[in-house]
């Protein structure tokens, strides 16, 4: 959120129109064609702000961007100038008027600054290699003021991953000698700081000493992103941006299909060419190729990474700190590893000592993920089963650090990405849903996306039913996750902010009575375990939490969810499985959990969902004959789940035919008229009468027309659906002067009614229509007048019409 000067500074940049946009870029000319000062400062700030405030492209004067361009280049100009010239045209990007080149520069900061509006125009490769060209010929310079290669090295990252493979093998060599000298030979002596300039300054310097580790022990070993001190030489601050680029130019820096020869051609034993020049000394590993060079050099930075970890840091920054260069350390290993696989037996004896130490630590948890992905992509080539570090990532750290938002959106990242690594027959992945839906519970509107992805990949028949109802429950999931913080946090300030109002006192005394202790554990499970529970009494207990933010955002995302779970479902679903499914929609959809506006729109989803089971397997209408029945029994539920009675007695009509099952019986189609016929006389009674509310149109319309199918295969009920039908069509009219609505909706009914009747006056082609053939589902079918349906829909028309003078008066 912005205060509110800053909400009014972007709402004046935004209205501001092309019309005084031009002249504003007029003043910003002349401002820099004379000498640039304060006032071209704080222009250039505003046009800034006035191309960045709006999601549309701004354009500028041509003379206006020409001079941008020019003030990039000019090697005359204040820095701060540049910057914001550069912000500026980075902004507009893509440009097509755009001549900035880079051809011509010789200093890095500028070529730095140049680059970043090149590589922001988008895709085009010649632009791309010619900065990077340009970037790696600076580099060659060896420029000895001024920052140097470290202006460079994020211009040449970004080269190499936008265009993969582009730069020239030459080149590319000599970057990977000098990455090389900057991780391993970066002085071990802390930088002299820089003198005082005060009139009073003393002209002494005190002899900088060496560089220390985290915990302040002198550095033994060669200078790393973790050796600290007061001050830092130029090499030191190479060897910081060489590491942070390393693993980019590692995975793009060579063509992928030379990398992937040269590692099948290499030995996987320790007992390698490139293992022993490496493991004896730096002077040896200088007769491999460069790029070898660089893979030696980053395994051995990387595994005094992993040993600097194991220190004591005095500082919390610093501890942070080992965190993140642990995680970039094992993501480097693992693409080396993947590069030579001669690396593997030493990179796994380091990380089985780091995994014991770390297990152990919650608050090392976040690092434990790349590990697994390490063992995961690499297990198998060595013969180390990642089960276990699987298991307890799944299990207990999931369990109990849900909470925290950024291992939430790690562990949801690592899952996505390593879906192809997960063993199947181990099943850890899939039948810990129960646990990864506790991310999905507490960060749902975050992690939503993410778990339309894995969602798929959970999916499976022994568990559907399972994981269906987990889905259904994920709003008071929500909850009970809230309440379990609230109980475990001994302190006010770090329980969830709930509502005052909701009062979950009550709640939580529910969490711990011996009643209902049974079903939080169930609902909190961490494994799937195939039985399922009835929550309906945690439903009750919960409702006072059911309008907090948290559990609404979680409900919001279920009916998305729902849909992704039954498009994957439906892959795998056997007869069986698909009636299970059909049975929990019938069931559950009374029993939800009361969050505002979620039933609606579950039912919505649910009826959707119904309907494609039928569609896909029509013999569940008489396999469900019973539940089926008992469903549409009585006319209670029909106002709360509309949707969904609405489909159920519409796939009655469809589904309930011997064409579709030939165990469908006359007895059955008979129940299902009587239950329906009664069902419909008690619906139609609301509209008659002037107190009770009358039920939607819908409910009335496709029960007559699911009446009127079940009559036309079994004609014996033809009389009593037509005497039925001709009561509806003499349904009363509203006063003239009544509601609108409701005058809309009888005539609709009688219209209905009246098309029925008619049709049921030619039993044989009423069968026809309404219980057409397999053929029926082609678009051929009821799109072409010529075909069967629509021709014999046309004739009865013809025929039933007394205006047309074909039938008797």
């Amino acid at each position: 959120m912005f205060t509110p000067a800053a909400e009014s500074l972007l709402r004046q940049a935004r209205e501001i129109q092309d019309e005084e946009l031009s002249r504003f870029c007029s003043r910003v000319v002349k401002l820099l064609q004379k000498d640039p000062g304060a006032e071209a400062v704080d222009a250039l700030r505003r046009l800034f702000l006035i191309v960045s405030a709006t999601k549309y492209g701004r354009k500028l004067e041509k003379p206006c961007v020409d001079l941008l361009q020019a003030t990039i280049c000019s090697p005359a100009c204040p820095e701060q100038l540049q910057l914001l010239c550069a912000a500026i045209l980075r902004e507009m990007a893509p440009s097509e008027g755009l001549n900035l080149s880079c051809d011509h520069i010789q200093k890095s900061r500028t070529l730095s600054l140049a680059a970043s509006v090149l590589l922001a125009q988008g895709d085009r490769q010649d632009e791309v290699r010619s900065v990077g060209q340009r970037a790696l010929h600076l580099l060659e310079a060896r420029q000895t003021e001024g920052p140097g290669p470290r202006a460079l090295l994020p211009v040449v990252s970004k080269v190499v991953s936008l265009a993969p493979g582009t730069l020239p093998e030459a080149q590319a060599d000599m970057l990977h000698r000098r990455l090389v000298d900057w991780l391993r030979y970066a002085s071990v002596q802390q930088g002299v700081a820089q003198p005082s300039r005060g009139f009073f300054s003393a002209p002494r310097t005190r002899q900088p000493g060496p560089v220390t580790e985290v915990d302040g022990a002198v550095a033994t070993d060669f200078f790393t992103v973790l050796s600290t001190g007061q001050h830092f030489t130029e090499d030191q601050r190479l060897n910081v941006h060489a590491f942070s680029m390393l693993r980019t130019w590692l995975l793009f820096s060579g063509p992928a299909s030379r990398d992937a020869s040269d590692a099948d051609d290499r030995s996987e034993l320790e007992g390698s060419t490139l293992s022993v020049l490496s493991a004896t000394s730096a002077t040896a590993s200088h007769l491999l190729p460069p790029q070898q060079q660089l893979r030696a050099g980053a395994f051995e930075y990387c595994q005094r990474l992993l040993e600097q970890s194991t220190r004591r840091a005095l500082r919390k920054g610093d501890s942070d700190l080992q965190k993140a260069c642990l995680v970039e350390a094992v993501l480097l290993l693992d693409v080396l590893c993947r590069q030579e696989p001669s690396f593997l037996y030493r990179a796994l004896s380091c990380l089985k000592a780091l995994l014991g130490r770390l297990c152990g630590d919650p608050a090392q948890a976040r690092t434990l993920l790349p590990i697994a992905r390490f063992l995961l992509s690499h297990g198998e080539a060595a013969a180390v089963d990642s089960e276990a570090v699987c298991q307890h990532l799944f299990t207990s750290v999931l369990a109990d650090l849900f909470p925290n938002p950024m291992l939430a959106f790690e562990f949801a990242q690592f899952c996505r990405d390593s879906l192809h690594l997960f063993n199947p027959d181990q099943g850890t992945f899939k039948l810990s849903f129960p646990n990864l839906f506790k991310l999905l519970a507490w960060h749902s509107p975050a992690l939503t996306s993410e778990f339309v992805v894995l969602l798929p990949a959970l999916v499976d028949a022994s568990t559907a039913v399972e994981m269906l109802h987990t889905l259904l429950d994920l709003p008071c999931l929500t909850a009970a996750l809230g309440l379990q913080l609230s109980r475990s946090s001994p302190t006010a300030s770090e329980r969830p902010l709930w509502d005052v109002s909701l009062r979950p006192t009550s709640c939580l005394e529910g969490f711990r009575d011996p009643e209902f202790q049974g079903l939080f554990q169930y609902l909190l499970r961490s494994k799937a375990g195939g039985a399922t529970k009835r929550l309906a009494p945690l439903h009750h207990l919960l409702q006072p939490m059911a309008s907090c933010a948290r559990v609404v955002q979680c409900a919001q995302a279920v009916p998305t969810l729902l849909q992704v779970f039954f498009a994957a479902v439906t892959q795998v679903a056997s007869g069986d499985l698909s009636a299970q499914l059909a049975l929990v929609l019938l069931e559950r959809s009374n029993s939800l959990f009361q969050v505002p506006q979620y039933e609606a729109q579950v039912h919505r989803v649910m009826s959707s969902q119904l309907l494609a089971l039928c569609r896909l397997r029509p013999a569940l209408v008489v396999e469900l004959a019973r539940d089926l029945l008992e469903f549409v029994g009585t006319v209670s539920g029909i106002r709360s789940r509309e949707s969904m009675f609405t489909a159920v007695v519409w796939a009655i009509g469809e589904y309930l035919a011997v064409s579709y099952d030939r165990r469908c019986t006359v007895e059955q189609v008979n129940r299902f008229f009587e239950a329906l016929e009664a069902l419909l006389f008690e619906v139609t009674q609301s509209r008659r009468s002037a107190t009770l509310p009358p039920y939607p149109p819908q409910v009335v319309t496709v029960l007559m027309t699911t009446l009127t199918k079940l009559a036309s295969r079994s004609q014996d009920l033809i009389p009593r659906v037509s005497l039925l039908l001709s009561k509806l069509r003499a349904l009363p009219q509203g006063p003239a002067m009544g509601s609108v609505p409701r005058d809309e909706d009888t005539d609709a009914i009688r219209m209905r009614a009246t098309e029925l009747t008619n049709l049921l006056k030619m039993p044989s082609v009423a069968q026809f229509v309404f219980t057409p053939g397999m053929e029926a589902s082609t678009p051929r079918f009821h799109r072409d007048a010529n075909t069967a349906l629509p021709l014999a829909l046309h004739t009865v028309s013809r025929l039933v019409d007394r205006e047309a003078g074909l039938l008797p008066a």
